[in-house]
């Protein structure tokens, strides 16, 4: 095997009160990564995805990712790194973990797939501590699919968790950034004991409600005491945007990542686009026009893609 191309999904990080520990991977767009060995042990990136990314293989996550999988699995090659952004930047829907776990496993099946899910993570996290910060709760879902509790990072402990079927995800991106570094700066040091303890209740009932299969638990237990508060200045028009979407029948309704994207849950299909029109109408009142897309949960992670086309150096 010389070239292989690898998607992996966009996701919802700190999924309401799941701050760094609970993610959701979304079906629908996500990030590709075509990666062809070359001769000699250099990395480069031939195309970043997007203007305003680098090609330099130390700044850009896919080969950051690439470079410690080679690091890990004690393998020595050269690579060429093709990325295709299907995600917005600085939108919280898993961008840069998104290219770093196809980065990752496009480097693994080059050389043998030596790594396992662990530490393929490993090598991802490598690359989301460079651009975006040291979390796994992007990573997680986006190389395993589905939801998943990141019960521990020193050492990696994820817990992929059953979610019914039927859950649709709205993803709502008004038209401006919030890099997640800015997100991440907005956020407490300390919280008093009882919005602990009222924090620790609905991440269980987070995982409660997707694994028994009750939406009406998983909904009501999307309430984030600690990071939605910190973060809803930053975000202009969201309070009006959720109350927007719970009063449409979402289940729940909270910021996606760092922001500026929301998510709402639902039901079934009618009510998630009832929910993207009462947000999108919201947001415009704001004087902010939206990206909506509405997804079920993409069961199956990062996975190899075929070949469409040989890509060409620049």
């Amino acid at each position: 095997m010389t070239i292989v191309r690898v998607f992996a999904p966009g996701s919802i990080g700190n999924l309401g009160p799941g701050l760094d520990i609970i993610g959701l991977a979304v079906g629908g767009a996500g990030d590709s990564v075509t990666a062809e060995r070359t001769r000699g042990g250099q990395i480069e990136v031939a195309e970043a995805g997007h203007p305003t990314l680098s090609t330099d293989p130390d700044r850009h996550a896919a080969a950051i990712a690439a470079a410690a999988v080679f690091r890990l699995a004690r393998r020595r090659t050269g690579l060429r790194i093709w990325c295709e952004k299907g995600l917005p930047l600085a939108g919280g829907q898993g961008g840069s973990a998104a290219s770093a776990v196809a980065g990752a496993v496009a480097a693994n099946l080059l050389v043998g797939s030596p790594l396992d899910a662990t530490r393929l993570m490993e090598a991802a996290l490598v690359a989301e501590e460079a651009v975006a910060g040291r979390h796994l709760d992007n990573i997680a879902p986006a190389l395993l699919g589905g939801m998943t509790l990141i019960r521990s990072i020193d050492p990696i402990d994820v817990i992929r968790l059953r979610v019914p079927a039927r859950l649709r995800i709205v993803l709502a991106k008004p038209s401006y950034e919030l890099r997640t570094r800015d997100g991440r700066s907005a956020l407490p040091d300390t919280v008093s004991r009882s919005t602990a303890l009222y924090q620790a209740a609905q991440v269980a009932g987070v995982v409660a409600g997707a694994t028994t299969g009750d939406l009406a638990l998983l909904g009501r237990s999307i309430d984030d005491r600690i990071a939605e508060p910190a973060r809803a200045p930053l975000l202009p028009g969201f309070v009006e945007a959720k109350a927007a979407a719970l009063a449409a029948g979402s289940l729940g309704c909270s910021i996606s990542g760092s922001g500026p994207t929301i998510f709402a849950l639902a039901a079934d299909d009618r009510t998630a686009r009832r929910i993207g029109l009462a947000i999108a109408r919201s947001y415009r009142r704001s004087g902010f026009e939206t990206t909506l897309r509405i997804g079920s949960v993409d069961s199956t992670g990062a996975r190899e893609r075929p070949i469409v086309r040989r890509p060409t150096s620049r």
